[in-house]
């Protein structure tokens, strides 16, 4: 049977008042040996607090809900352990929802989540919602909303910006200036998580250095292994001149890896490869992946503390923030200018 607040206070020799005020950091008028005496029980019991009779009091539960669209995806599962590493030290849990890409999904759970009263909610999207309507329902219950949605939803706080598109530019200027010419991309494909930035940057690149940009040098598939393999293979067919491929993700680079090889090449003596995202499985393959390093895992981590700030001070703004991209040089890629 679960210890009461009323049983730590017999065990202890102190009123309830005191072992209350205690547990909720409000015992500094206490002398130290009364204080120690409480944690002494509450150690030797396990005591852990009824958050849902606490929020009767504080009106808190202590709980965040999270909308992911894929919770498979590698990118949302480090996403969510920036949040979880964040919160978990401060008492905190989330309720994780998985979203599956449908708006209609995201805003059930948006629903359910209010009516099980999360002190807040953080929202992995890639759909336009009314934010306006969103913060309204949210503000009735005093629940703080947090878009983790690469600046898709226009607001005045709260963005979360990585810099994509310079990033994915490095990288295919990089790819230009070692000597390709005939450089293909891999991306999302439409209804799935669009990542615009990175598919500007590619054209806006070639064109900037002189060369064409031909749709057809470009292939949709899902940002997934498979979905790389089949993109890849779609590519490579279609136009063997290619040297060098950029992939939408690290996860469509390693799909890509596996259709490059069946085709009888070799990476990076035939096709260079360049990623996104910066996976721990891409220092890991071989030839070890070059790709733009983001930082999915802060992300989550400064969405998170955001969020509890938000909570613990509902009158001000809840700050943005812009994340810097790194260009990885590893071993996918080679030069062709001393050929």
């Amino acid at each position: 049977m679960k210890m009461t607040i009323k049983e730590i206070a017999s065990l202890a020799g102190v009123s309830i008042t005191t072992v209350s005020q205690i547990l909720n950091n409000k015992g500094s008028r206490f002398s130290s040996e009364t204080r120690q005496k409480v944690l002494d029980v509450v150690e030797k019991y396990h005591y852990k607090p009824d958050f849902f009779a606490k929020n009767m009091i504080i009106r808190h539960t202590k709980t965040i809900g999270m909308i992911v669209p894929d919770v498979t995806d590698f990118f949302f599962s480090k996403v969510i352990e920036g949040v979880e590493t964040y919160l978990n030290p401060l008492g905190y849990m989330i309720l994780l929802c998985n979203s599956k890409l449908i708006k209609e999904k995201e805003l059930l759970y948006i629903d359910e989540l209010l009516q099980r009263s999360v002190d807040g909610i953080i929202l992995a999207t890639p759909f336009v919602h009314s934010y306006e309507e969103l913060k309204e329902n949210s503000v009735k219950k005093r629940t703080p909303f947090i878009f983790i949605d690469r600046g898709l939803n226009e607001r005045e706080e709260g963005r979360f910006i990585v810099k994509e598109y310079e990033g994915a530019y490095q990288a295919i200027q990089y790819l230009i200036e070692n000597g390709h010419k005939k450089i293909g991309m891999l991306k999302e494909m439409e209804g799935y998580y669009q990542l615009a930035e990175r598919l500007d940057a590619y054209k806006d690149c070639l064109l900037a250095n002189h060369l064409e940009f031909d749709e057809s040098f470009v292939k949709n598939g899902q940002l997934t292994m498979s979905g790389g393999y089949q993109a890849a293979e779609e590519l490579l067919i279609e136009h063997p001149e290619v040297t060098a491929v950029f992939c939408g993700n690290d996860e469509m680079a390693v799909g890509a890896y596996q259709a490059i090889t069946r085709l009888g090449k070799k990476i990076p003596e035939d096709i260079s490869v360049v990623g996104f995202d910066n996976l721990e499985i891409a220092q890991y393959i071989v030839p070890s992946l070059t790709t733009i390093a983001q930082p999915t895992f802060d992300i989550g981590f400064y969405a998170a503390k955001f969020m509890v700030d938000a909570i613990d001070n509902p009158e001000r703004r809840i700050p943005s923030k812009i994340f810097e991209t790194e260009f990885l040089i590893r071993n996918s890629t080679k030069s062709l200018t001393a050929e």
